[in-house]
């Protein structure tokens, strides 16, 4: 008989993913949906299943054989409406709610995305989708644009992509197109009176921050109306249930530096004053947990409001945990946590005193809990990967904290191989963003990486959220300074700890992170591994090719190019790269408009020009994060790229 066994890279294949959950009308039963990669066929696949609270019986309601997700129930509890691509394209479906066959809704030529939404009587869909119509293939002809963001990440070329709001009328199945502009119009969400419907538009044609949406509406008639524009950041908006309201998490454009944290807004429709309710709280309303899972069902920017409107439930991140906090909506402020524990807890759906949402930790993938908020008891509703739990050696993770180079506290953690003995040979992780963090949250390549002898450190330096707006935008124009030295203390503390090994460290990172590598193995020499994923190499480039760059460029930098040339310089890891010496590999994906093919290219070229051992992972057709949701096969090549690349160069050293 074997013991426990850790974590190995096939194991990708056989656990189970949480991907989003809702309740129905009367709390009784719950409609959510899974995600498991089939690795005979290379492909991923949703399956919506259905739980009986009381009983804690599930039972599936699709045939797994698709990506069947979205899943929304009727207001009535008697259907249950989802998207799936069953048929080739992502179309609306509609399922008894008691079993039986789905019926399809739609049948646009290029499918539908993004939210769907009931309409209160039932009666209605709301769903987004492309303009019903023939995509031109933009290879094969010349074509103009006018556009200041003309492409976008996961998207592509934005005037062939950009979605509009859609209501399906059930009985008779006719659909009529609400809005009818050059905006990318998502996320809709009903009136009270279901006579009109709140959106998210973004992506306009003028706008540089092409990703945040002003806050609209269109009735039934397609007159559309502004709620509220020009924010730095708008999300989870949603209606009070007496329609008086409008409750979402932001933050105005006020001045502040990129990074400051988002609060809680109430915004009153008839007069259109907006108050914030989260202004004393020292951290952020919705932060940004990096996690290492292909779902996206699962959001932080989630708001549920109570019945008689004056209380709203929202995420709040502090450190390395996110939990629900109850936030009143009237009379004084008040913020309480409603949730804790070193977990990560993303708000799902709420009825009368149930709270849905759901729970991860370092060891543990999401599964679905119910709190009662009348008693403040919590209960797990699911148990998706325990056959495979219960057999798994997990690791053991140390809590880290250390006083930085000017003595400011960062917080990380080291997660301990169950093989070998310490000192260990370690990979420093670092997260992207940089406005996110690290914390008790899932993340398979750590798991991945300890199961082959690995001590992961992963840790949240300056820029990080969750430790206050001091600490959030400390580096703005200055990038490679703190975070830098945030990095290289916490490396340095966990060899005094007697943790890591000096003499076998690597490191990566994606996005962000994959700057911070570049970066680090240009100012020392001391990792003997490096794997940058679709980094920022050249601030300057970035400038005029990915798809945020012009506003995100100039927020972090505090400027254009052309105005202060010697910062853009200065902290762009190119500068440096002919001084590496560090094996390398670059892992970039195509089609990635964020962080450019052409950022890794230029670091790429660099390296090879000055004698370093480099090479580079092309992820054919994968956008910003592939490694993570993207083609089955480009997470395994990248998977099996890594442990190669460490192995050769961390193992043998």
């Amino acid at each position: 008989m074997t013991g426990p066994r850790c974590i190995q890279k096939e194991d990708l294949f056989e656990l189970r993913f949480l991907n989003g959950g809702a309740l129905s009308p009367d709390g009784l039963r719950v409609v959510y949906c899974v995600n498991k990669i089939d690795a005979d066929k290379d492909k991923e696949f949703s399956t919506i299943y259905l739980l009986d609270i009381e009983a804690g019986e599930a039972r599936q309601m699709t045939n797994g054989l698709a990506r069947d997700s979205q899943p929304h129930w009727s207001p009535d509890g008697k259907s249950i409406a989802f998207i799936s691509d069953r048929d080739g394209r992502a179309q609306l479906y509609l399922l008894p709610a008691d079993g039986g066959e789905a019926r399809q809704l739609t049948r646009f030529k290029r499918g539908i995305g993004g939210d769907i939404a009931w309409s209160p009587d039932s009666g209605r869909i709301a769903f987004c989708a492309v303009k019903d119509a023939d995509a031109p293939d933009l290879a094969q002809a010349p074509y103009r644009l006018n556009r200041t963001v003309y492409r976008f990440d996961g998207i592509g070329y934005l005037d062939d992509a950009v979605q509009d709001i859609y209501a399906l009328h059930v009985p008779s199945g006719e659909i009529k197109r609400l809005t009818d502009d050059r905006s990318n119009n998502s996320n809709p969400r009903w009136a009270p009176d279901g006579q009109s419907i709140l959106y998210d538009a973004n992506m306009r044609d003028d706008a540089t921050r092409a990703m945040t949406p002003d806050l609209m509406s269109v009735d039934l008639a397609g007159k559309q109306s502004t709620l509220v524009a020009g924010w730095a950041s708008v999300a989870g908006a949603s209606f009070t249930p007496d329609g008086a309201r409008i409750v979402f998490i932001g933050r105005p454009d006020d001045g502040k530096p990129i990074g400051t944290k988002s609060d809680l807004y109430a915004l009153e429709v008839e007069r259109g004053d907006i108050c914030c309710r989260t202004r004393s709280l020292d951290v952020g309303v919705g932060g940004r947990l990096s996690l290492d899972m292909p779902v996206g069902g699962l959001s932080e920017k989630n708001l549920r409001v109570t019945d008689d409107g004056a209380v709203a439930f929202a995420s709040v991140q502090r450190g390395g945990t996110d939990h629900i906090y109850r936030v009143a909506l009237q009379g004084a402020e008040d913020c309480q946590p409603v949730t804790k524990g070193d977990c990560a807890v993303f708000p799902l759906d709420r009825r009368g005193q149930r709270l849905l949402y759901a729970q991860t930790s370092l060891n543990a993938p999401p599964d679905l809990f119910m709190k009662d908020l009348g008693s403040g008891a919590s209960k797990r509703l699911t148990s998706l990967n325990d056959d495979m739990l219960s057999e798994t050696s997990w690791p053991e993770t140390e809590r880290l904290t250390w006083p930085s180079i000017d003595g400011v506290s960062v917080e990380g953690w080291y997660m301990k191989p169950a093989i070998g003995a310490p000192p260990y040979p370690t990979i420093l992780y670092i997260h992207g963003g940089p406005h996110a963090a690290y914390g008790y949250g899932f993340h398979f390549d750590f798991q991945m990486l300890a199961g082959a002898g690995y001590g992961v450190l992963f840790l949240n330096h300056r820029a990080s959220t969750g430790y206050g707006d001091g600490f959030s935008t400390a580096i703005k124009g200055d990038w490679g300074n703190l975070d830098y030295q945030d990095l290289m203390s916490g490396v340095d503390h966990a060899i005094a700890l007697g943790l890591a090994d000096p003499d076998r460290l690597g490191v990566c990172g994606t996005s962000g992170g994959g700057n911070l590598s570049c970066w680090i193995i240009g100012q020392t020499d001391r990792f003997k591994a490096a794997i940058p994923q679709n980094p920022v190499t050249n601030w300057r480039s970035f400038y005029g090719t990915s798809d945020i760059g012009i506003w995100f460029a100039t927020e972090q930098l505090g400027g254009h190019p052309q105005e202060i040339p010697e910062i853009y310089e200065r902290c762009s890891p190119i500068t440096y790269a002919h001084r590496c010496v560090t094996p390398t590999l670059m892992v970039q994906s195509e089609i990635d408009w964020r962080c450019p093919a052409e950022q890794s290219e230029q670091f790429y070229s660099v390296l090879k020009a000055n004698g370093c051992v480099v090479e580079m992972l092309r992820q054919p057709a994968g956008y910003h994060g592939a490694s993570i949701s993207g083609a089955v096969n480009l997470r395994r090549a990248h998977n099996d790229a890594m442990l190669d690349w460490f192995a050769t160069y961390l193992l043998s050293a």
